[in-house]
Formats: structure tokens, sequence, C-alpha cells
């Protein structure tokens, strides 16, 4: 970013003709795919799931989350969302746990969401990203549409 200003303050100082800079937004580290580590996460209440995979792409100050997950009874299931780190809340599609989803950032590679059904808060998840950029750690707890509490902490590795 500090070297593209610098080009900008050289070409108008050299008097070339007017320089156009976009400036996008940054780029969340939780951009790409993470798959889960299951012997290093822990599910302390509520079925283990067997495998889940998780795409993040972002375009601008939006990000989508293209999640598929494999529960524990081997169904296959397909979450869909794409939100904004502004405390608004925003639609999840393909899980009948919740329904929307608002998300405030915390700090560079930390997010926190609050996970809705109907309107009401029904979980709360902290999403962490390592400062190496290797693994991602979320820390769930919600009240499955079913009414059974689930507490789990996910550990994923990026691919």
């Amino acid at each position: 970013m500090r070297a593209l200003l610098l080009c900008a303050a050289i070409a108008m100082a050299a008097g070339l003709p007017q320089v156009q800079v976009a400036l996008a937004a940054d780029t969340d580290p939780v951009v790409g795919t993470w798959q889960l580590n299951a012997s290093k996460s822990t599910f302390k209440s509520g079925p283990a799931i067997k495998s889940q995979t998780r795409t993040y792409s972002q375009a601008g100050d939006k990000i989508t989350l293209e999640m598929k997950t494999v529960t524990a009874d081997g169904k296959e299931v397909a979450t869909h969302t794409t939100y904004q780190l502004n405390g608004k809340d925003f639609p999840v599609s393909g899980t009948a746990d919740y329904d929307s989803l608002s998300a405030k950032q915390v700090d560079s590679h930390t997010a926190e969401f609050t996970l809705k059904k109907g309107g009401k808060a029904v979980g709360h998840t902290n999403r962490k990203v390592s400062k190496d950029g290797k693994t991602m750690t979320a820390t769930s707890k919600i009240t499955a549409a079913g009414g059974e509490p689930a507490e789990n902490v996910l550990v994923f590795d990026k691919q």
C-alpha cells in the first residue's frame, strides 16, 4: 500500500498526467480453503462431525463462506452466507440451526459471530486465524434446532 502511494506521489511531483488510485479493502486472513483437523478439534457436547471444509472468498468488504459438512450420521450439509464484519444481520442458508448471523471484527485475525434463528440469538462463534495464517480455530456454543446444546472447538488447517 505504501509503495502504491509513493508511486502516485512521485508521478504527481514529476508532472505526469493525473494518476488515479483505487484502494481495495484489506484481504481478511480467513480467505482461502480450510479443512477440519478432527484430531485437534474437541466436541464438548453434541455429536462430533466427520468432516468439514470451509471456503472463504472476499469481494470488497463482503466475505462469502461456502461450508460443506459431513455430520456424525454421515449426512452431507452445504451451508452458504455472504456477510460483512459490521454487526448487521446477514442471511444463512443450508442449516436448520440458524438462519442469519451478525459478525464483528475483534482484531486483524479474529472475528465474533452471533448466530440467530428467527431474529433470536441461538449461539456464538469466535473465529481466529493464527498469525502465520496456517491454522484457524472456531470456538462455538449453540442451541441446535432440536433444542440440544452444542459446544465445540474446531481446528482447521489451511489448504
